[in-house]
């Protein structure tokens, strides 16, 4: 049984444009442990679900800006905490961190909350993890929209993320300064908004699970991660469901990554992939109506051709 970390209430009072009701959902470890999965859900619960999943050190507070645009299009939309972060539960120890696992915890909270039908936007490790869960569960997602983000498998030598992972080895607490303070460039991001950030990892317990995130980047061939990535990006290869990405021309982490994505996803032909311009990695801060204009016509065009297929020929 794990050791978990819950970040108290008082921790989330009074954040910037973040008045959501909290939602959760108990999943179990494969060793027993109870994990408490937090999650926004917002809109009309009979429609199509729009899930929002995080990378590192970020959650659902990353998407406060993009939901009320996507809720007044119509859609319900999801924003989860990954196990770890935000007001989800935090196991104590670095130890208990593995890709696998972030895995199986997301595909127990999908499974639970028995989503079907999803639009799935992902970004940095949301996507490493949700693409995962996309490959093994393909009938679960109606399309995906992929963000600066992707699936290492060690067979590109990204230099600035070989030294990301060399640092962050021997930090004792999460430089949260550097990794936000060069990700994001909208003018407007203030300290209150950095104090939103920060909030869910108010002890070195809590930040457990954003020191490991790095160690397990794929960015060797031997790796576990870039091998179990390996096996992923086959299985993505004959996705064919409406795949969309979404990078920002600023972000020195995935710059370019798109090109893999659109090449190997069968789903990707024939999609209006864009490049968001003046935006860093954490694109959702820094133009996100642009991506919800982008989600919202991305939805209704492809659900405009799965209606014309529906229809009954003459």
């Amino acid at each position: 049984m794990m050791k978990v970390h819950r970040t108290p209430d008082s921790r989330f009072e009074g954040l910037p444009d973040f008045d959501f009701k909290p939602n959760y959902q108990t999943i179990v470890d494969n060793d027993g442990t109870e994990l408490r999965v937090h999650y926004i859900d917002e809109g009309p619960r009979d429609a199509a679900p729009i899930v929002l999943m995080h990378g590192n050190p970020t959650w659902s507070y990353l998407y406060r800006k993009m939901i009320p645009g996507l809720v007044a299009a119509g859609h319900r939309v999801l924003a989860v905490d990954l196990i770890g972060c935000g007001r989800s539960d935090k196991p104590a120890k670095k130890k208990y961190y593995t890709q696998r696992r972030h895995v199986e915890w997301m595909t127990k909270w999908y499974e639970a909350m028995e989503l079907r039908k999803v639009t799935l936007f992902c970004q940095d490790w949301g996507g490493t993890i949700g693409l995962t869960i996309v490959a093994e569960q393909p009938e679960r997602f109606d399309r995906v929209v992929a963000a600066n983000t992707g699936l290492l498998d060690g067979r590109f030598n990204n230099r600035w993320l070989r030294v990301w992972q060399r640092v962050m080895r021997f930090l004792p607490m999460f430089p949260f300064k550097k990794a936000l303070g060069g990700a994001i460039i909208n003018p407007a991001f203030t300290a209150a908004d950095f104090a939103g950030y920060k909030a869910p990892f108010d002890t070195l317990s809590a930040q457990a699970g954003i020191l490991k995130f790095p160690m397990l980047l794929g960015v060797y061939p031997h790796q576990q991660s870039a091998i179990e990535n390996r096996k992923t990006l086959a299985k993505l290869g004959e996705f064919d469901k409406p795949f969309l990405t979404l990078f920002a021309t600023r972000d020195p982490v995935t710059k370019g990554g798109e090109r893999a994505l659109i090449k190997l996803v069968p789903g990707c032909k024939g999609q209006p992939h864009e490049r968001i311009s003046g935006a860093g990695h954490f694109l959702q801060e820094d133009k996100p109506d642009e991506l919800v204009e982008a989600v919202v016509n991305f939805i209704a065009s492809t659900s405009s051709v799965e209606s014309d297929e529906l229809e009954p020929t003459q």
